[in-house]
């Protein structure tokens, strides 16, 4: 991160600029529980066109619902999952893929509209706009993305790929991620040259951010393959701590990537990793020259991991109703956004 971005002309302009990006990011995180929402709900494919442009307004009358609705039939989720859904039905699965995209339209604008005023306004500056562009499209490569996700389930299985859902949901959190360290770089510029945390500290939060995104990798999968639905116990696995399928596919690599049992217990084991990494860097965090905004940090990601491994246990052992799905999803983000404000305090000059 260069720090020409965080140089404003005024603390005023700082501030208006990281409220506006913190809008955005706060918008983000509300897609991302929402796709959460229409992926559980298995409401995902059934809008089959996309329309960026011209698509802002759901079918207004009985005729053009019916439309929609044929075209919906045409696709495989009709043909082999919904055959004989009614018009009704189709309504509401509708609606939950319809506010999904509606909102990424929304965030679109609430992105490109502000920063088009503001530059004009000058309380942008030059320096600030190749990160600011670089941000937007990430934003538009999300919604392209999105798409391509969609349209691998409507060709034979009525099923999105999990490594193209993961793929969305990565680049979903790294746009998060982005946008809460740019709007940090304008709240808390630091004093360039003085440090004075320690080494581990500061590398250890860094660790604990790589384990926090890889953990929202392996959940990807977890939701792409419907892992959760299976051996919906805990601690163990079908009575066991190590499953009996969690090799039986060859090559061996093969499991990481396609076999639910062993997806699951990865997301189980990379939790458990991340658990008592972040104890660690609480601990850490104890000693002195950490500084107290540092330390609440860490505090609040201590809690907030904790609070995700319980809502993750809870969900798994009710089967993966959509209410709890939504709000795992949604504390991933939250433990996301805390360990990134942590390892951004951490490493910057103060």
């Amino acid at each position: 991160m260069t720090s020409s971005f965080s140089v404003t002309r005024s603390r005023d302009d700082a501030r208006l600029v990281a409220g506006w990006l913190l809008t955005v990011a706060f918008l983000v995180f509300c897609m991302v529980v929402l796709g959460g929402v229409t992926r559980l709900t298995e409401s995902g494919l059934s809008m089959v066109e996309w329309r960026p442009v011209t698509g802002w307004l759901p079918p207004l009358t009985e005729q053009a619902w019916d439309a929609e609705f044929e075209k919906y039939k045409a696709f495989p989720e009709y043909q082999k999952v919904n055959k004989g859904m009614s018009l009704s039905a189709f309504k509401e699965i509708y609606a939950f893929e319809y506010g999904h995209r509606l909102l990424g339209r929304i965030i679109g604008l609430a992105f490109f509209v502000p920063f088009v005023l503001l530059l004009i306004a000058g309380r942008i500056r030059l320096a600030q706009v190749p990160r600011l562009l670089m941000l937007f499209v990430l934003g538009g490569s999300q919604g392209l993305m999105g798409w391509v996700m969609v349209k691998s389930g409507l060709i034979d299985q009525p099923d999105v790929s999990h490594y193209r859902l993961t793929a969305h949901l990565a680049l979903a959190s790294l746009i998060l991620a982005a946008l809460l360290w740019s709007a940090l770089d304008l709240l808390y510029p630091g004093q360039a040259g003085v440090r004075g945390r320690p080494e581990r500290l500061v590398r250890w939060s860094r660790i604990v951010l790589a384990l926090i995104g890889l953990q929202i990798l392996i959940g990807g999968f977890v939701a792409g393959l419907k892992a959760g639905l299976i051996y919906n116990e805990w601690p163990l696995m079908g009575g066991q701590f190590v499953p009996e399928d969690i090799f039986h596919m060859t090559p061996w690599y093969m499991n990481f990537m396609e076999n639910v049992a062993t997806i699951q217990f990865t997301h189980r084991m990379v939790a458990y990793a991340v658990t008592a990494a972040v104890i660690l860097l609480f601990l850490f965090a104890r000693k002195p020259g950490t500084g107290d905004r540092a330390r609440a940090g860490i505090t609040f990601l201590l809690f907030a991991v904790l609070a995700q491994v319980l809502i993750g246990i809870w969900t798994l052992i009710t089967v993966v109703p959509v209410s709890l799905g939504a709000l795992h999803q949604g504390m991933g983000m939250i433990v996301l956004a805390l360990a990134v404000s942590v390892v951004h305090e951490l490493s910057a000059p103060r």
